[in-house]
């Protein structure tokens, strides 16, 4: 019910743009959330959206990534500007409590 697209392959200081798309009205009324799991790590939380547009990010990425959502469009995107090669990881939307994105992955090169 979310599908997760627009990761690539980007150089350092580069940016990429994902979206979820939900099916149905599933982001109607409820917070969204972008996730991302880098080699040998675990799934880390990353930015969030209320409702009513309220967002927040990890530090690592404050200042470069921006969480927006399209309630008519029932999607949630993630803009993603001065990436760095840390960046690298495969990028997990969610729609709580138990919505995943199948994952899109996200490559920075140095």
């Amino acid at each position: 019910q979310l599908q997760a697209s627009g990761g690539g392959l980007v150089q350092a200081g580069g940016s990429l743009r994902l979206s979820c798309a939900a099916s149905g009205s599933l982001f109607s009324g409820v917070a969204g959330f972008w996730y991302r799991q880098a080699p040998g790590k675990g799934r880390e939380l990353i930015a969030g959206i209320t409702s009513s547009g309220n967002t927040d990010y990890v530090d690592s990425v404050k200042g470069r990534f921006t969480i927006s959502r399209d309630n008519a469009e029932n999607t949630v995107y993630l803009q993603m500007n001065s990436l760095k090669p840390e960046d690298t990881a495969v990028y997990y939307c969610k729609r709580p409590p138990v919505y995943w994105g199948q994952g899109t992955q996200v490559t920075v090169s140095s």
